[in-house]
């Protein structure tokens, strides 16, 4: 367990490379600053739309996790399947020391979340998205370029539908 909380704790130190590369951000939020956001709005639209927030919260914790081993990446840098190959790989290598049993419930959940093929991964992604909205108006108000900030806010808002995370868009 320790080697698997250390490894993760990477998470802490990786930051997302888009605000670096593209908006050139001094101190840009790590991924697990986004997830920490991620997993906290996924748990209050969960509770409020009674979805089973428990599984929705192992689903927000474990969507980026394999960054820990493979860093960050932006849309477009790599093939999505060749993307998906790399982090399936990096989960596994992560979760090696877990029972199987528990390995393949988090391995599972994370393939949920890829496919978004629930209604509980299907709100991460979306709130995934929004996150990365939220986090784009915080960097335009800061000063950053607020039209490039604006390239991150339309790419993801064409991937949410859910009436109550529209709201706040």
């Amino acid at each position: 367990m320790l080697k698997f909380f250390s490894r993760t704790g990477r998470l802490k130190a990786e930051r997302r490379k888009g605000w670096v590369q593209k908006l050139r951000v001094r101190d840009a939020e790590s991924v697990a600053d986004h997830s920490f956001r991620v997993a906290l709005m996924s748990m209050v639209y969960s509770d409020l739309k009674g979805l089973d927030t428990a599984r929705v919260m192992k689903i927000a914790l474990l969507h980026d996790l394999p960054e820990a081993l493979v860093g960050d990446s932006m849309p477009g840098e790599l093939p999505r399947r060749a993307k998906l190959v790399k982090e399936r790989a990096a989960l596994a290598r992560l979760l090696k020391g877990f029972s199987s049993q528990l390995k393949s419930e988090y391995m599972d959940l994370w393939e949920e979340y890829v496919r978004g093929s629930t209604p509980e991964a299907d709100l991460v992604k979306q709130v995934d998205k929004l996150e990365l909205i939220l986090q784009a108006r915080e960097y335009a108000l800061k000063g950053y370029d607020a039209n490039l900030a604006n390239e991150f806010v339309e790419s993801a808002r064409r991937k949410i539908r859910d009436a109550d995370l529209l709201k706040i868009l």
